[in-house]
């Protein structure tokens, strides 16, 4: 489905990332994870066309797709949940929810059965459909996020730092829902630097390190690795 080759960033002067491949085949959970500012986040926004990339490429499906535009690239079927969820705090959370859909220019039909789905994976939602996004929640608002990016239908589902912020109760909730959809058949590309629960949730990973990638396995792999074990979990043999 996603096939990264070689690819360079710059942040003025700095290099961001620095040929990295990465591939994520349809179906997968994959997990990118790493200390902050390891370039996970960089990552994602040179997949979604908003971090210009200067070297390599990105395929999607076959398809080039590193110099087009971001609604051109949504369009094609990659939705992004960013960092810090973003949602439109004077927006209720349905008018949030429509905004997914224009993405993708819904039918009004496709639009009532995206939100009816939305809504039984998110029931708290329907309980603040008429409420200010900016009012509620983190939790909530994660919640808003994630059903906004579903608007898409997304082939591909883009996750930076979904955890950031909230408490372990409603992580946990929401973790259980980022399974549900990758269920249903939605392909994930999950960036956490919750290494732990990256690694239990996913099937495969990736770990970033100054802009490169170090290692590349499945989650238990990883999760047993020497490297992660001393680095991220703080467990020495």
């Amino acid at each position: 489905m996603l096939k990264i080759e070689n690819i360079d960033t710059f942040y003025g002067h700095v290099h961001a990332i620095k040929s990295i491949n990465v591939e994520v085949e349809s179906g997968e959970f994959v997990t990118l994870i790493g200390a902050n500012g390891a370039g996970k986040s960089t990552l994602l926004k040179s997949i979604i066309g908003l971090q210009p990339v200067s070297r390599g490429s990105i395929e999607f499906f076959g398809d080039r797709i590193e110099a087009e535009k971001p609604d051109a690239i949504i369009r094609r079927g990659i939705s992004i949940v960013p960092e810090g969820r973003r949602v439109f705090p004077e927006f209720t959370v349905a008018e949030n929810l429509a905004i997914g859909a224009r993405a993708r220019r819904s039918t009004s039909q496709e639009m009532k059965e995206d939100i009816d789905k939305i809504l039984l994976q998110f029931p708290r939602l329907k309980e603040r459909w008429k409420q200010k996004a900016g009012t509620m929640s983190g939790g909530e608002q994660q919640m808003v996020a994630i059903g906004r990016a579903l608007m898409g239908r997304p082939k591909l589902l883009l996750l930076d730092e979904p955890s950031l912020g909230l408490a372990p109760l409603v992580v946990a909730e929401l973790m259980e829902r980022l399974q549900e959809i990758h269920a249903a058949g939605t392909t994930i590309l999950l960036v956490e630097q919750n290494v732990t629960l990256a690694l239990k949730i996913a099937q495969r990973g990736y770990l970033m390190e100054s802009g490169e990638i170090i290692a590349t396995d499945t989650t238990k792999a990883l999760l047993e690795s020497d490297t992660v074990r001393k680095a991220y979990l703080g467990i020495e043999d």
